[in-house]
This record gives C-alpha cells, structure tokens and sequence, in this order.
C-alpha cells in the first residue's frame, strides 16, 4: 500500500525538478493533499524565486493561484506575510495601479481583466485617451516599458502561459506577420466571420492560444501593430 509521506515525496521531486507539464500537475495535486500539499507549495513558491534560470511566470503564478483559493487561514495568512502584493511585480513608470487587475487574473474573471486592462493602457496614455476610451498607435508607441510588461506578465502568469501581448506577438511572428491567419489562429474571426463582443468571445483557458487580451480592430490594425511591435518584448 502506497504511503502518503512517499507520495508527497514524489510530488515534490516533481514539482522542483520536472518539466513545465510534470510541474503544474504536481500543483494540482498538492492543492488537493490538504495541509502538506498547500505547505510544498508554499515551500516552492518562496524558493523558486531563487531559481536561476527562473522558472516561467505562470509557473509561480499558477503556484500562487492554488494557494489563494485555499480555504485554509494559515494559507492565507502566509500569503499576506509574504506576498501582499501578489507574485508579480507591479511595476510602474507613471503610478499606475495595478493591483486590481492582478486580483480579476488570479480569479480567472478574464472578461472584467481584459476591460480593466484597455482602461489601464488609456490611463498610460493619458486623459485625452481615458476621455475617448481607446488609443492611437501614436499613444501605444509612448507607453512605457515596465508597464507593458507588468501588464503582460500578470496575463502570462494566471493563464498558464497562454494569455498576453508578447503571446500574441509569438504567434504573429510564427504567422510571418500575416494578420488575417493570426485573426484565425487566436480565434478572432472564424472565416469572415468576426464574433461579437462579448458573447461571442472566449473567456476562460478553453480559449484559443493568444485569444486575450482583446484589441478592438474596428479602426484597423495599426494599434495591435503598435503594440506587438512595441520595445517591452525585446528589452
């Protein structure tokens, strides 16, 4: 009869020295072992922020999110301690806040995140933009670095990698900078086809690779252009 203690022993061999997939399926299952799973995750968590090379964003980040859900007050009270203000640096050059878009990630509420996150980047861009409520590629081309990244990396880490700008960015590059078979591949037209906002987008990890965050395509293309040629993804 297989014990717990080796069970958890393997798990946590799993979770150190795996790959990405062995990874994220020994989080799983420590997220369901009760305290002593939620103690290796917390374990890893704080050292794998030592990891050279670092591990990926949503690595840490899925690790972060089993944690927050855990009904457990002592869970709770270790991420309070230790990370009050989330897994992901929030970064700012111009004082913007990002925390609350980082709470929409965690909780998977990807809809309100992906609003939240058009808002921000208006923000970024100033009042005229926040009046109009989107931006001119102009605008995107000013934005600065720290934030575009802080934005990326909150949607890589709590989308398991496959939300986010420089996601979008790879997936255009892999298309030869073809947009309309990028539109197919994250799933922003089917055929010529294009869905409707919002129903008919995808708002969960059964999404496409690259399907979010949106940018509205109604003025063309010269903004996501903007963006996925923006210097945050070669700094």
């Amino acid at each position: 009869m297989v014990t717990t203690e080796p069970a958890l022993a393997d798990l946590q061999e799993q979770l150190y020295n795996g790959n990405e997939k062995s990874q994220l399926a020994a989080m799983s299952t420590l997220s369901t072992a009760g305290t002593e799973g939620y103690h290796l995750l917390q374990e890893f968590l704080k050292d794998s922020a030592t990891f050279s090379p670092p591990p990926a964003p949503w690595i840490r980040g899925q690790a972060y999110r089993l944690l927050f859900h855990s009904p457990e007050a002592s869970v709770q009270a270790f991420l309070q301690q230790h990370y009050p203000q989330g897994v992901i640096p929030l970064r700012s050059d111009r004082g913007v806040d990002y925390q609350e878009l980082a709470k929409l990630l965690v909780a998977e509420k990807f809809e309100a995140a992906d609003r939240l996150t058009t808002q921000k980047l208006c923000e970024l861009a100033g009042p005229l933009a926040q009046k109009r409520r989107w931006l001119y590629f102009t605008e995107v081309e000013q934005l600065p670095i720290p934030d575009l990244q802080t934005i990326d990396q909150l949607w890589l880490a709590f989308s398991l990698g496959r939300f986010g700008y420089s996601v979008q960015r790879q997936l255009w590059l892999g298309c030869g900078q073809n947009w309309d078979r990028l539109w197919e591949k994250i799933g922003w037209r089917q055929g010529k086809r294009w869905p409707r906002y919002p129903n008919e987008f995808i708002w969960d990890l059964s999404a496409p690779r690259g399907h979010l965050p949106l940018t509205n395509q109604l003025r063309g293309v010269q903004v996501l252009n903007a963006l996925l040629n923006h210097p945050a993804w070669t700094a």
